[in-house]
């Protein structure tokens, strides 16, 4: 592995409290994310003991209000955090990014009754959640979602299976979007449910190309019963709520890509101030110290990208087109980035003695995740020419 320590990211934050956050957060990662890292991703081992020090510490409900125990942080530090944690180990970062989005509907749209019986145990209290949207018909066209949830005897009865849900098997709640009227978008409704709840269980993990610490798999949903008190926001209003929930959740993904794409470009430095071939380190040929100056400009564009779409958010003005371009660019870049790191290592780049293939198989499914990057060019091209069709 390279000796040279990598420069810490320089970072323009809000408040010394946000400085003092970020340090933390660099503490925890180099300390107990880092360095089990690629054992426990070869392993397919999922860190839950991390989320709970995460929980402990205050970092999983950092975006909320804190009269329910969150951070009260605003998104433009809140996305710098999951960017370090993603830099020690994606699964971690993408992990926070995800039980953030499972969070938002319950903390955004539930009545103050729901926050304040649920939200401190979901933001504060140990517990990790999931994101149900996805269908194994599904996907991109998520409208066309199949579960469903009738009403019995003052009850809602859902049943369906989801797919492709990171954490589960293992979330502790589900924030679960199912169909209770009319077919679209506007016989969605938003429902939250326990883990442990009779009806719920799970597949077998997918076998995936990275990532494999972190269980993807379908949750499936049998005659699963929940109270109208688990209803979050107005029946019909699913569809909408999910759509805000990821108009966040992209910049999450967008501030990993920019993490790992960082990890790749520290490892590959490191590498080549080291590695000496005809007499000299090779980062002194011109070829390939113009990769590494690609590779860095292109990961300053994103960060300044993600971190405008934040701005934009925290200000309480409109973002959806700039977080899709943020999901866009930085997991792009996510992908070019450690392409170029294996690239720049060699034959070392391609062996599991170093990280830098691990970061590439992972960079991949940034690129799908929460939207497919084709998904986000339609929402883009629809912001600047308007809608198909017209």
């Amino acid at each position: 592995m390279p000796d040279r320590d990598p420069q810490p990211v320089e970072r323009q934050l809000p408040t010394e409290e946000a400085r003092d956050l970020l340090a933390l957060v660099r503490d925890i990662a180099q300390r107990e994310i880092a360095p089990k890292a690629a054992e426990e991703e070869d392993a397919g081992r999922f860190p839950r003991e991390v989320f709970t020090l995460l929980s402990e510490s205050g970092l999983l409900g950092l975006p909320y209000d804190s009269e329910y125990g969150g951070g009260d942080q605003p998104y433009e530090v809140y996305l710098q955090v999951l960017e370090e944690l993603a830099a020690a180990r994606l699964t971690v970062g993408l992990g926070v990014s995800v039980h953030t989005l499972a969070c938002y509907a319950l903390a955004t749209y539930g009545t103050k009754q729901q926050q304040v019986e649920h939200l401190p145990a979901m933001l504060g209290g140990g517990l990790l959640g999931a994101y149900c949207l996805s269908e194994p018909s599904a996907g991109s066209d998520a409208a066309s979602l199949r579960t469903k949830a009738l009403p019995e005897g003052g009850e809602w009865v859902i049943n369906g299976t989801k797919a492709w849900i990171t954490h589960g098997g293992i979330a502790d709640f589900y924030t679960v979007m199912a169909r209770t009227g009319e077919e679209g978008p506007r016989g969605i409704t938003a429902f939250l449910v326990p883990g442990d709840a009779p009806g719920v269980s799970d597949a077998v993990p997918e076998k995936k190309m990275g990532m494999k610490g972190s269980p993807t798999a379908q949750v499936h949903f049998d005659g699963v019963r929940v109270g109208d008190d688990r209803r979050i926001g107005e029946e019909g209003q699913g569809f909408s709520i999910a759509l805000s929930a990821l108009d966040s959740g992209r910049l999450g993904i967008a501030a990993c890509a920019i993490g790992l794409a960082q990890a790749a470009l520290d490892e590959a430095v490191g590498y080549a101030t080291q590695r000496r071939q005809f007499g000299r380190p090779i980062a002194d040929f011109q070829g390939l110290r113009f990769m590494l100056a690609d590779m860095a400009t292109q990961i300053e564009a994103g960060r300044a990208l993600y971190l405008a779409a934040a701005r934009l958010r925290d200000a309480g003005k409109p973002f959806a087109k700039q977080a899709a371009m943020a999901k866009l660019h930085c997991t792009d870049t996510a992908m070019k980035v450690t392409t170029d790191a294996v690239q720049i290592l060699g034959g070392y780049g391609y062996t599991a003695d170093f990280p830098a293939e691990r970061y590439m198989r992972e960079a991949k499914v940034l690129q799908i995740v929460e939207g497919t990057n084709q998904i986000q060019r339609m929402v883009i091209a629809r912001h600047v020419a308007g809608p198909e069709g017209r």
